[in-house]
């Protein structure tokens, strides 16, 4: 596996962390700040549904900017932005408005990725290649669920938001350090 691709797992990581932490407790955290069930299912619909158009469209317009390290990059910064808002949410219209923050920053940042990543895969090994990428995530994020309930049981929901916004700027420091191919 090529050098960078290490260490774009590596940066990467620190996101997929940040983010995993709050996944299986999500549902808890709305209901704390005064949401139900449909608040917690119209947040992640519009997550979901913000990533999903956007990226379509982001796709098309970065295979022309061809920049994928400082898309990475802009991405992981609003993302970085989205968690910090997660600090300041004492209503479901501001968890609406950090859903759709961390949705404009998976549109921005998950083509660039991608592609990042596609254009360093070693011929012959992109199965092992991209598994290492999947794998990575599931483990990640597989440890960061048990982290952010034992942060939110032992501490509380600030003390997870704050760790989830400080590994992600640890993430982000890292992929400034990101090399686009030649």
């Amino acid at each position: 596996m090529h050098k960078e691709l290490k260490f774009f797992l590596g940066a990467t990581s620190f996101f997929e962390f940040a983010m995993g932490m709050l996944g299986p407790i999500y549902a808890i955290y709305v209901q704390n700040i005064g949401g139900d069930i449909l608040t917690v299912g119209t947040a992640w619909s519009i997550f979901m549904i913000v990533s999903g158009i956007g990226i379509y469209i982001m796709g098309q317009i970065e295979d022309r900017i061809k920049n994928d390290r400082k898309e990475i990059i802009l991405g992981y910064v609003i993302m970085s932005l989205g968690l910090l808002g997660y600090i300041f949410v004492s209503n479901i219209y501001q968890l609406f408005v950090v859903q759709v923050v961390l949705g404009i920053s998976v549109v921005i940042s998950a083509p660039a990725k991608d592609s990042f990543y596609t254009k360093y895969l070693d011929k012959g090994k992109y199965d092992s290649e991209w598994a290492a990428w999947e794998g990575s995530w599931y483990m990640v994020t597989g440890l960061a669920a048990l982290a952010g309930a034992y942060l939110v049981k032992v501490y509380n929901f600030r003390v997870l938001f704050v760790i989830m916004f400080a590994l992600s700027i640890v993430g982000l420091i890292l992929t400034t350090q990101l090399k686009d191919k030649k």
